[in-house]
């Protein structure tokens, strides 16, 4: 599937269903080793009763469907999935823009260290390896890493490791 065409919106009530299946057929697709800490139905209440009602959420469409979202809480990027059938469109590098337009100071997120073509996708668009992790905090108990990006000017700081 191939599209110039798409929209970036707020996210609304109504589309927190849509948003909780492109996270779990993303993840799914992206991370088919990594133990989900949460059933299907856990994350699609978690989208429905938390995130999309109580956190700056934001979707891409194409023709009204939602294709990708994004969860932005501050200088946090807390929250970046595609559908795995539109990756590769353009719309994961728009969303991290607006992410950078919202949070001009700079943004830090986290990503599992086995997800190579997340951190390949960050790292094109400037984020650096800040801390690395051996997932003891994380609900999946899998390694990750946390990824910092500040605009030219300003430093990221030492990298961490975290044991």
């Amino acid at each position: 599937m191939q599209t110039s065409d798409f929209a970036v919106r707020r996210a609304v009530h109504s589309d927190a269903a849509a948003v909780a299946e492109v996270w779990l057929r993303s993840f799914a697709a992206a991370l088919p080793g990594v133990r989900r800490a949460h059933t299907d139905d856990q994350v699609r209440s978690w989208f429905r009763e938390v995130v999309v009602p109580g956190h700056e959420t934001w979707v891409a469409t194409v023709e009204g469907s939602v294709v990708g979202m994004m969860v932005v809480d501050g200088e946090d990027l807390d929250q970046l999935y595609l559908d795995p059938a539109w990756q590769g469109q353009g719309i994961g590098g728009r969303l991290v823009h607006l992410a950078k337009q919202l949070s001009p100071a700079g943004l830090a997120l986290w990503t599992f260290q086995v997800n190579e073509p997340a951190r390949r996708f960050y790292e094109r668009h400037g984020f650096v390896s800040a801390e690395y992790t051996d997932g003891h905090h994380n609900e999946e108990h899998e390694p990750d890493v946390r990824y910092v990006w500040r605009p030219r000017g300003r430093t990221t700081g030492k990298i961490v490791l975290t044991v």
